[in-house]
């Protein structure tokens, strides 16, 4: 449970009709047990939002909100951050092209401060999904925004199990629009190689088995898992970075640090797998297991030797194995790196971003604009995905 500060005063109050909010700008300002409370059931826990908050707050401005029931006294806590993003990122190359030219003359153009509520690295879960809590939260996030300079509201990679009750409250005045979707895979089999027998098409199974044929004429790759990686931090920072200088989108940038308290302060969470050759680190996975489903956070590849020797699927074909040895009942990969999910045949694991503009007469406006913007609308890749229409 992560360490809290006493009784601090709240920054900001907002009074609703349903309830109140009280703003705290530190996670450990809010009660452990109400975080608990809210996240305990959670594989991002409340020990999560403070490593994120205290790893990377020189990206973000963190913003807690503990939501009261006037009634009940029922009490949860949701996490924001505040953050200057691209409203460009999204779109086709030709569009971004525009935006830079029109940004030589109108340098804020597509350029948004936005309150986020969520989490700054992972997916967006809710502290309360109940009714109170929705229209509280709900009520009061335009005062919010506005304290914090923020005219643009997103509720950020929300799940789709959340649809139902989140879309009953939110979509009176929010667009929701799909955000780019995890993907998960079904762990019912009984080997890496049950899987591909029963699940990957002919021909991407016979290519991915010449793939690993031709490793046997290469020294060994060999796999450890760790809990806490601390003493090797350096060298997966090194291999994440690789891979994050490759990514086409991007929004938090992780550090040494984060992965070093990850390990440190969630070791039953958390789980590094690490592959060497010859001794030297040539990939790495963070994961976090919990309620028999691995959630593959990050991947760090060395981009030396990672094409030759084919780690992408040599990680994913070892960590799907562990995971079956374990016992593990699922599979959940974060957004990104379609292509190679599509022919391993996993299933979207859908996001949803509900947006709004807290100018009233801008609103409606500002929601049409939403449909073009977001860049799920402009990946062909997961229009590909047999349950695409889902999102």
């Amino acid at each position: 449970m992560l360490q809290t500060t006493a009784s601090p005063s709240p920054q900001r109050v907002v009074k609703t009709a349903s309830g109140t909010v009280e703003v705290y700008g530190c996670c450990n300002e809010v009660d452990a047990e109400l975080w608990e409370r809210s996240f305990g059931s959670q594989a991002i826990d409340g020990r999560y939002y403070q490593i994120a908050e205290e790893c990377l707050g020189d990206q973000f401005e963190f913003v807690y909100m503990v939501l009261r029931d006037g009634q009940s006294g029922a009490a949860a806590v949701q996490p924001a951050i505040v953050v200057d993003q691209d409203g460009a990122a999204g779109l086709p190359a030709g569009a971004r092209r525009l935006a830079e030219g029109i940004r030589k003359l109108f340098p804020g153009f597509l350029r948004m401060r936005l309150l986020m509520v969520g989490c700054a690295a992972g997916e967006g879960h809710l502290g309360s999904a109940e009714r109170w809590a929705l229209e509280t939260l709900h009520a009061a996030l335009p005062d919010v925004a506005r304290s914090v300079g923020a005219p643009i509201i997103v509720l950020k990679d929300i799940p789709s199990n959340y649809r139902e009750t989140v879309g009953a409250v939110f979509e009176r005045d929010y667009r929701r629009v799909p955000g780019m979707p995890g993907a998960t895979l079904d762990l019912d089999y009984a080997s890496f190689e049950d899987y591909l027998q029963r699940r990957v098409g002919r021909v991407f199974r016979k290519n991915l088995r010449r793939k690993f044929k031709k490793l046997q004429a290469v020294p060994e790759i060999t796999m450890e898992v760790m809990c806490d990686a601390a003493e090797v931090v350096d060298d997966l920072f090194a291999l994440y970075w690789q891979v994050y200088e490759r990514s086409e989108l991007q929004f938090e940038v992780l550090n040494r640090e984060f992965f070093a308290r990850l390990g440190r302060e969630m070791p039953d969470k958390t789980r590094f797998f690490i592959w060497r050759q010859e001794g030297r680190i040539i990939a790495f996975n963070v994961c976090l297991v919990h309620n028999d489903v691995i959630y593959d956070l990050d991947l760090g590849l060395d981009y030396a030797v990672a094409l030759d020797l084919h780690l992408y699927f040599v990680t994913w074909r070892d960590i799907v194995q562990w995971s079956i040895e374990q016992g593990l009942r699922m599979y959940h990969a974060g957004p990104l790196n379609y292509d190679p999910k599509l022919h391993l045949k996993l299933t979207l694991a859908p996001q949803d971003l509900y947006a709004r503009h807290v100018t009233g007469w801008m609103n409606p406006m500002f929601r049409v604009a939403m449909e073009f913007m977001h860049p799920v609308r402009h990946n062909g890749t997961i229009k590909r995905f047999a349950n695409a229409g889902e999102l």
